[in-house]
């Protein structure tokens, strides 16, 4: 017995079965072979073929691995391993036969036979024995003594792997009462042995009437990666009028066990009820952008500079240079990128952008190939107080980054900005539009793919970045209530800190492949807006209390530069088409460069001099459709 001592005794058994299998499939051959003819084989030579075709199977299923798996869980591999071991069994028999006599007593027909017996009696027995299991537990499924009934949401493979995972699983705590699907289609078939029984549409009533059958569902568990936003909002908002919580299975992106039937779930996130599909990306450009090259990212250590960081450094530049005035920010990324990537060159430099010599300096010295300008004064009460820091940071910090980047002929500086630079209400929207409009006029102005491509990205709201309404809404949770709201009707437009930094990249590596008449401003598709205060009702939700009820909401109303809803085109701007999902183009608005200049330098002395009557003046003959805060009418 010492040849089984690797396997359990299951694997014993198996290994016993799949053998005596073996003989039993080539006397059977033989049988089908000859019935109904006259033809006479010698009894010794079906015996001395059986023990030679056994001992090889005894050999070829030994290094087969065909024991690792478990009956249990009998798949497709399993399927292809038999397959791959009954061929290699077939195929040496033959060559043993032929060495030993040549094969002039067996019939050529009797490998083929015996090859498709083989596979039957090895396969069959595995997967029916499996079904039988599957069976059992599913049949069983209804039985709620003791479990937690749950609504599954999403008929794909995700419900599939779950319900065969649960189905596996010796600790049963969910019993599946229904399945919902976003398409009517589907509704009325099953997924082992589970019914859809309605469509995400038709939530409320299905909850009422399996509550009307003695069946409260407690959880609703999403089982699809990617679900609208909108839809999931819907769902969560209707869960929890019914007291019932939403969970998801980890999606396939998710870092996981190599387990694919667990059946662990996680409480959704609230970058699950923004969420939509993913956006196919060129990485391929992307990378064909960064690889190799050198590149500047100011404002590094900021949300969205930080994000571009961990980004830009996972596409192998040549160096990697960061640059912050806050000494702690640029620390905390240096030190995280040298511990993600300690191959990578990577340069920190402490610099204001309003020091036009210093940025000169630094991006003459490092030549770099590509420029990321994140850094900019963003939080529109603090620049609203701030005037004079708002317009020297956004406006003549931004026109130092590009003339310096012009003047070393960079081949690609991107412009991060937001949809507050559209029909702008507040000095940061107003001075973020002066940057727009600058880098487009110097992009008009370029001659040449190889240099002065000046790309602007404009888009909203990055969920929980710093100084935004997720991290203080999180902060009056922690504090017991009550959460902040400006106005009842107050809405956003949010994305994914990663998401927003995946297109700033797609439309730098895109953007030099447009006509320079026709590369505009791209704006990332920020999908619906969100209602601020359905978002302070969902985090509350998500933290398990009950708003008004647990946690108090109370309006604080508008503050000054603030508008009710954000834009992401001017009236005099239109969409242009782009070959890329989740990217628009806003056509460009032509402007005189020498007027800008002269406007943005008297603009920048009025601050200098903190002259805020005649600043707010300027603001408004530089950007025509910026209207003071007056407050709602």
């Amino acid at each position: 017995m010492v040849i089984f001592h690797r396997l359990s005794a299951r694997s014993i058994i198996a290994y016993g079965h799949d053998v005596i299998q073996a003989g039993l499939s080539f006397l059977l051959a033989i049988f089908l072979r000859f019935t109904g003819t006259t033809y006479y084989l010698d009894n010794n030579l079906v015996m001395q073929g059986m023990l030679v075709f056994t001992g090889i199977a005894t050999i070829v299923f030994w290094f087969s691995g065909l024991y690792k798996g478990v009956w249990r869980y009998a798949s497709i591999e399993d399927m292809a391993a038999i397959t791959k071991a009954v061929s290699i069994i077939v195929l040496l028999y033959l060559l043993a036969m032929f060495l030993w006599a040549r094969l002039d007593d067996l019939p050529r027909s009797i490998p083929i036979i015996n090859w498709f017996i083989l596979m039957a009696l090895l396969g069959g027995p595995r997967f029916i024995y499996r079904f039988a299991k599957d069976y059992k537990k599913n049949s069983a499924m209804g039985d709620l003594a003791g479990r937690i009934p749950v609504l599954l949401v999403g008929a794909g493979d995700g419900a599939d792997h779950f319900i065969r995972g649960l189905n596996q699983s010796s600790e049963k705590n969910y019993a599946i009462v229904g399945i919902l699907s976003e398409e009517t289609k589907v509704v009325g078939h099953h997924i082992r042995g589970i019914n859809v029984i309605g469509t995400t549409t038709e939530l409320s009533k299905i909850i009422k009437e399996l509550h009307k059958k003695g069946i409260k569902p407690q959880r609703l568990i999403l089982t699809k990666d990617f679900l609208d936003g909108v839809i999931i909002r819907g769902l969560f908002d209707i869960a929890s009028s019914f007291g019932m919580t939403v969970s998801r299975i980890p999606k396939s992106t998710d870092f996981k066990t190599a387990d694919s039937s667990s059946t662990e779930i996680k409480p959704i996130a609230l970058e699950d009820l923004l969420g939509r599909p993913q956006t196919p990306l060129n990485r391929e450009a992307m990378r064909g952008l960064i690889e190799g090259g050198i590149v500047l990212i100011t404002g590094a250590g900021g949300s969205i500079g930080a994000e571009l960081t961990r980004q830009v450094a996972a596409l192998s530049p040549s160096e990697l240079l960061l640059l912050d005035q806050s000494e702690y920010a640029l620390y905390k990324i240096e030190q995280e990128i040298n511990t993600q990537f300690p191959g990578l060159p990577l340069k920190t430099t402490i610099a204001d952008i309003r020091n036009s010599d210093r940025i000169t300096a630094i991006i003459r010295d490092n030549k770099p190939r590509v420029v990321f300008h994140a850094a900019a004064l963003k939080h529109v009460p603090l620049v609203e107080k701030n005037i004079s820091e708002g317009i020297l940071t956004n406006v003549q910090g931004t026109k130092n980054v590009a003339d310096a980047c012009l003047a070393i002929s960079v081949h690609t500086m991107v412009l991060v900005s937001t949809d507050k630079a559209v029909n702008p209400t507040s000095i940061m929207g107003a001075t973020k539009r002066i940057a727009e409009m600058y880098c487009q006029t110097l992009d008009q102005k370029g001659s040449s793919i190889d240099s002065g491509n000046f790309i602007t990205v404009r888009f909203g709201n990055v969920l929980g970045s710093t100084g935004s309404v997720v991290p203080l809404f999180q902060k009056q949770l922690e504090a017991g209530g009550p959460l902040t709201v400006t106005h009842p009707k107050m809405s956003r437009y949010f994305m994914t800190v990663g998401e927003a930094v995946e297109l700033i990249l797609e439309a730098a590596a895109i953007g030099t492949k447009y006509k320079r008449s026709q590369r505009g401003i791209f704006v990332l598709d920020m999908g619906e807006p969100v209602k601020i205060l359905h978002l302070a009702q969902q985090m509350v939700r998500l933290s398990g209390f009950e708003p008004e009820k647990d946690i108090k909401i109370v309006f604080t109303g508008i503050r000054p530069g603030e508008k009710l809803s954000e834009e992401l085109l001017h009236g005099a701007e239109h969409f242009l088409p782009t070959n890329s999902p989740g990217l628009h183009l806003a056509a460009s608005r032509l402007i005189d460069f020498n007027q800008l200049c002269q406007d943005i330098a008297s603009l920048v002395k009025s601050a200098q001099n903190n002259n805020t009557d005649k600043v707010y003046k300027q603001l408004k003959e530089i950007v025509p459709e910026y209207s003071i805060y007056k407050g709602l009418e």
